[in-house]
């Protein structure tokens, strides 16, 4: 944990060692030294327990002199203002050795299927639950206007929005003069492809000039960021419509913030998960077309499952996240919640490529046939995930025989055998980083979470994280990287469960994973099935994926939201 002076009760002692070796050093230490104390051998001795060695008595005393000259060096170091905009100078690289570049030659396409005819329901509100497809068929040839369809979400907005605890800021302004342009332009003859003029909702940890960017935090609920993120521009070049900055768990973890803990459409009881947790709570009720999430570790699987929705983790690479809060460096992505694998699709071609300010997204095209014929996609399962379902495991097995129906030949696979759970401080020591001033400064007590599972705790005792051991850590996450490539050689797609191993793996690999419904469980909760693919091949598990998807009609079932109506804001 980090020591804070005011607080000084615990020896600090033990903390010197790290000086040397640790990540990052709590503000505490740094006047512990200025006040004039001493660091003896007797704190080194005290340190060692902390990272397990063990010094000779001429050792220590050989280390004294560069020790108090580097907690020196600490302190002038954070005279430099480093906002958590700032990424570290190492850049994750997810590719293994020998990667094969000739794969994406020629492999410039996107095919899909647009609806040949979309009726207007009887019901209006029918068409909040309508698939960006279909709804883009309607605005393309007028017969529903952006604006019309903009107002009916920006509605639903202000009477579920409250009550889930999925709306953070509403942007009407914004969303109307967005949504007036696109019918101006349509009228006009141009038109900006499937997501013109389609209102949706960003995760509120992607800048957008003029409104507040709160990161789901009392500490920045007040926080305004005078830019634009690259996924707000390059969904508004596309023609989209940006009705609310939706709820995130605080700081990008779970489903509490600020305003309250984000509900399930289908159990208001229950969480939505996170932290992307408004995104996929307002597309299951119908507040928003689509939604942007972000994932480090689950962050869009676990609440598309939760919520019954689907969702895309892309490649680590794929999207910039320039404008968007940094929680890992090397483990933070964007992608898109949505209610079909198709749409999907269309928004994530919106979002990818280059824009010269995030040093991580690689000039690659996505490509994408959803008429691909699945014969030409090899297939493999993780057998071992599927044996250890303890709930529904019958609702699991059945995924793999509606493939098994569609003509899919199974091959089974195994996961490497570095078990990645002792490596996943990863994102707890890059995680402490990012937010330094939080804990140096007691912001932490401001936060919502307390307890030894919140962000506050976690911060502080990364700090005692060995700079040598984060390091080593990267250097077995560089052979896990490796044995993924050995395990998916033949392989483009591969199926699991939506929990267990797979997802911290190909979270660390950097793999990009599509998660879709697939039933629901004895209290009417849904569940989901995931397809991962290889490395820039977003393409490929979506094809299986919309394939699965439309040999059934999980996805096409919605919560019902008279459920909300007894319940307070």
């Amino acid at each position: 944990m980090i020591f804070k002076s005011k607080k000084g009760t615990i020896n600090l002692t033990v903390v010197i060692l790290s000086l040397g070796v640790l990540l990052v050093i709590g503000g505490a230490l740094t006047l512990y030294y200025l006040k004039g104390k001493t660091i003896t051998t007797q704190d080194i001795s005290s340190a060692e327990k902390l990272v397990g060695l063990n010094f000779t008595a001429k050792e220590k005393e050989m280390m004294l002199p560069d020790l108090r000259e580097n907690l020196s060096n600490y302190q002038k170091m954070r005279g430099v203002s480093l906002p958590n905009s700032v990424p570290p100078a190492l850049i994750f690289n997810p590719l293994p050795a020998g990667f094969d570049w000739s794969q994406f030659k020629n492999q410039d396409f996107f095919i899909y299927d647009e609806p040949k005819e979309v009726a207007v329901p009887e019901n209006l509100e029918d068409l909040a639950f309508y698939p960006v497809t279909d709804l883009a068929w309607l605005i393309r040839n007028r017969r529903i206007s952006s604006e019309f369809l903009t107002r009916l979400y920006l509605e639903r907005l202000k009477k579920y929005g409250p009550k889930l605890h999925c709306l953070i800021t509403l942007t009407e302004k914004l969303a109307l003069q967005q949504a007036r342009k696109a019918d101006e332009e349509l009228a006009a003859g141009h038109y900006r492809g499937p997501l013109h003029g389609i209102p949706y909702g960003l995760k509120d940890l992607l800048a957008v000039k003029g409104y507040p960017t709160t990161w789901g935090s009392p500490i920045y609920k007040n926080q305004i960021i005078n830019e634009n993120s690259t996924v707000f521009e390059k969904l508004t070049e596309a023609g989209a419509v940006l009705v609310a900055k939706l709820s995130l768990g605080e700081l990008a973890w779970g489903d509490v913030w600020f305003g309250g803990m984000t509900r399930n459409p289908w159990d208001p009881e229950q969480g939505s998960s996170g932290s992307s947790a408004g995104s996929a709570s307002a597309t299951a009720a119908g507040l928003v077309a689509f939604a942007i999430g972000t994932e480090t570790w689950g962050s869009i699987v676990s609440p598309s499952t939760r919520c019954g929705t689907s969702g895309l983790r892309p490649t680590f690479g794929r999207v910039s996240r320039y404008g968007a809060m940094a929680l890992s460096w090397s483990m933070d992505k964007i992608g898109p919640i949505a209610r079909t694998v198709e749409d999907l699709a269309l928004i994530f071609r919106a979002m990818v490529g280059p824009d010269g300010k995030d040093r991580t997204v690689y000039d690659l095209p996505f490509s994408y046939n959803g008429r691909e014929d699945l014969k030409n996609i090899k297939v493999g399962y993780l057998k071992k995930s599927f044996d250890q379902v303890r709930h529904n495991k019958e609702k699991y097995l059945a995924v793999l025989e509606t493939l098994k129906s569609l003509g899919v030949n199974l091959i089974e696979l195994d996961l490497p055998e570095i078990d990645p759970e002792p490596i996943s401080f990863i994102l707890n020591a890059e995680a402490a980083a990012a937010f330094d001033e939080v804990t140096r400064k007691n912001l932490d007590e401001k936060m919502v979470r307390q307890g030894r599972d919140a962000w506050p705790n976690v911060f502080r005792q990364a700090r005692f994280i060995p700079a040598v051991e984060y390091l080593q850590a990267n250097r077995i996450r560089t052979l896990l990287i490796e044995q993924m490539a050995e395990k998916l050689q033949g392989i483009d797609v591969y199926v699991s469960t939506s929990v267990g191993t797979s997802l911290l793996i190909t979270n660390l690999t950097g793999h990009p994973t599509v998660v879709v419904p697939c039933g629901f469980d004895e209290k009417g909760h849904p569940l989901s099935i995931s397809f991962t693919g290889n490395l820039f091949k977003e393409g490929q598990a979506l094809r299986l994926a919309k394939a699965y998807q439309l040999a059934t009609n999980f996805h096409l079932k919605h919560p019902d939201l008279s459920r909300l109506d007894n319940l307070k804001d």
